[in-house]
C-alpha cells in the first residue's frame, strides 16, 4: 500500500516521504481484540500531526512511522462484535497510520456515515467533533441558553465547536482573523463574529450582555487573559490546546475575582482504552447529525503524497475547516 512515513523530525515540509508498506494487519494496541481494516478514502490532517513531524508531540513512535489519526474509507473486514460490517462506509479513529491506503481502527472507534456525506466529512468527524463535546457538554457543562466564545472559530475544532454548542442551544460568538475566516463562521452556525485583531474581548462582552459563559480555547498565546476577563461571573475557560505555539501562564488571582474557572479539556487522554466514554459522545453527535446541526466543513484538499503541504498549511495559520487527504 502507499503510505506516507515520518522518517525524521525536521517539520513537516522535510519529515515526510512516500512508501509502499505491508497492509497491516487486524491488530490495534487499543482493541483487545481484532480491529476494523478500513480501505481509505480520505485522511484528516490535524495538529498533532503536525507537531509529530519535529517530535513535540506526547505520541512518539519510533522512527519510521505513518501518522494520521483519522479517517473516512469502507470496512475491508471488522470482527463479529463491532457495529460496522464489510463494505460500510464510516468514519474512523485510528490514532496512527492514516496517511495511507489501508488503516486499523479499534472497533468502538468506527462509524457508519450518513448517505449524504462524502469521505472526506468522515475523516473530519472522529477528532474534531468528539473534541467540540467533550470540551463544551462535559467539561465546560454549557448549558442551553448560555454564551460560548470560540477563538480560531474558522478550523476544524472550530467550525466542530459552533456547531456542537447550537446543538446544546448554546449562543456563540466566533473569534477569527480575516474576511474569509468570518465566512466559514458564519457557514458553521456561528451567531455573532468578532475579529481577534480588534477589541473582541469587548465586543463579547457586549454582545453577551456583560460576558460569556464558556469559552473555548485551542490557541493559546497572549489572548488568554482577555479571555478570563471576557467571562461573567461563574464563567469557565476551556483548554483544548496551544495552536499558536505559546503555553500561557495565569496569576490565580484572576479566578478569585470573579469566581471563573480554567478547564483542561484533554479528550483523547479521557477516552482512549475507555469504549463506553467514547459511545456516549458519539450517540450524543449522533442525534445532532441526525437533526441537522452537525455537518463537517472540509477546506483544502490535498493528494496523499502532498501531506507536507496540507501540515504546513496548517502551521501558517491558513487552513479553513478541515484539511484533508484524498487518498482513493
Amino acid at each position: 500500500m502507499r503510505a506516507m512515513q515520518i522518517t525524521e523530525l525536521t517539520g513537516p515540509v522535510t519529515a515526510l516521504h512516500r512508501g509502499e508498506l505491508p497492509d497491516p494487519e487486524a491488530e490495534h494496541p487499543l482493541s483487545p481484540g481484532r480491529g476494523v481494516i478500513v480501505d481509505v478514502h480520505a485522511a484528516g490532517v490535524s495538529f498533532p500531526e503536525l507537531l509529530q513531524t519535529r517530535g513535540e508531540y506526547q505520541v512518539k513512535p519510533p522512527l519510521p512511522f505513518v501518522p494520521g489519526s483519522e479517517v473516512g474509507g469502507v470496512v475491508r473486514e471488522a470482527p463479529p462484535d463491532a457495529d460496522v460490517r464489510p463494505g460500510d462506509r464510516v468514519a474512523a479513529f485510528c490514532v496512527l497510520g492514516g496517511f495511507a491506503e489501508v488503516a486499523v481502527a479499534p472497533p468502538y472507534f468506527c462509524f457508519k456515515l450518513p448517505d449524504e456525506w462524502d469521505f472526506a466529512q468522515g475523516a473530519a468527524l472522529v477528532l474534531n467533533y468528539h473534541t467540540a463535546y467533550f470540551a463544551l457538554a462535559l467539561r465546560g457543562r454549557l448549558a442551553s441558553g448560555e454564551t460560548v466564545l470560540v477563538h480560531g472559530a474558522a478550523g476544524g475544532v472550530g467550525t466542530a465547536a459552533l456547531q456542537v454548542a447550537r446543538g446544546l442551544g448554546a449562543t456563540t460568538i466566533a473569534v477569527v482573523s480575516s474576511d474569509v475566516k468570518a465566512k466559514i463562521a458564519l457557514q458553521a452556525g456561528a451567531d455573532h463574529v468578532v475579529r481577534s485583531g480588534g477589541p473582541w474581548k469587548d465586543d463579547a462582552r457586549e454582545i453577551s450582555g456583560g460576558g460569556v459563559d464558556v469559552v473555548l480555547d485551542p490557541v493559546g498565546g497572549d489572548r488568554f487573559t482577555d479571555s478570563l476577563r471576557s467571562l461573567r461571573e461563574g464563567g469557565r475557560l476551556v483548554v483544548v490546546g496551544f495552536s499558536s505555539g505559546s503555553i500561557p501562564e495565569i496569576r490565580v488571582n484572576r479566578l478569585l475575582l470573579n469566581n471563573t474557572e480554567v478547564v483542561g479539556a484533554g479528550w483523547g487522554a479521557s477516552v482512549i482504552g475507555h469504549p463506553e466514554r467514547t459511545q456516549r459522545i458519539a450517540r450524543a453527535v449522533g442525534e445532532m447529525i441526525a437533526a441537522g446541526v452537525v455537518a463537517p466543513i472540509v477546506g483544502a484538499r490535498f493528494p496523499l503524497e502532498r501531506a507536507g503541504e496540507a501540515l504546513a498549511l496548517l502551521e501558517d495559520r491558513g487552513a479553513t475547516g478541515k484539511v484533508v487527504l484524498d487518498v482513493a
